[in-house]
């Protein structure tokens, strides 16, 4: 059995690619892509929350209310 590719990281490996991140993105903007992929994460779980919600069979409409019918004259 071969060990999956996240048992093999070491704190050494996670310490370099932190480093690696910084290099490349700076330190001003993880920040703004933390929030950016935070807000993209909700939006991807509203849309899936919206097409369970489609996906549920109609049901029946409430029934109207006798105060608001119209009556008849």
């Amino acid at each position: 059995m071969t060990p999956t590719m996240l048992a093999t990281l070491s704190p050494t490996h996670i310490i370099l690619v932190a480093l690696v991140v910084v290099l490349l993105f700076g330190a001003q903007k993880i920040p703004q892509l933390m929030r950016s992929l935070g807000s993209g994460m909700n939006e991807f779980k509203k849309g899936l929350k919206e097409g369970e919600e489609a996906a549920r069979p109609e049901a029946t409409p409430p029934p109207v209310p006798a105060e608001t019918t119209p009556k008849a004259e």
